[in-house]
């Protein structure tokens, strides 16, 4: 009895792992929580940083990083309204990856991708990770 009721509790109350924050993707150099900015919380020396390339996030070989194309679980990437814009990943086969170039946020052609100067990409759009004086998106990552 004792079993069915922590089952159904567990199917109705799933255990769910908050995201953790990594930083912020923004070519803004002043964003403190930018990845780009070396000394930063968030930037290339931080444990979780996507640019550390020793690090959770980072490595090579981890099945959490940004840089392995192989990754079951990159980081993702969501605009400062919350909406999902894809992950931040090298597998050009994964059609989330913003590196897979006929993916819909890797792609030139979609508005949603980094990669078009008038969509997502836009250096004049105060929200895109493009302009030097924004916030660009926030990066989460989970185990």
């Amino acid at each position: 009895m004792r079993a069915l009721l922590l089952l159904s509790l567990l199917l109705l109350f799933p255990l769910t792992v908050p995201a953790e924050y990594l930083g912020d993707l923004s070519e803004n150099k002043l964003n403190p929580d930018s990845i780009f900015t070396d000394l930063g919380a968030y930037g290339a020396l931080s444990p979780t940083s996507p640019r550390n390339s020793i690090g959770l996030y980072g490595s090579a070989v981890s099945p959490y990083s940004a840089t392995n194309p192989l990754a079951m679980d990159p980081p993702r990437l969501y605009d400062q309204e919350g909406n999902y814009r894809g992950k931040l990943s090298t597998n050009t086969l994964d059609p989330d990856s913003v590196s897979n170039p006929l993916g819909r946020y890797g792609s030139s052609l979609s508005p949603d991708s980094l990669k078009h100067p008038l969509g997502a990409g836009n250096p004049l759009d105060p929200g895109s990770p493009k302009n030097r004086y924004g916030r660009g998106w926030r990066i989460e990552g989970g185990q």
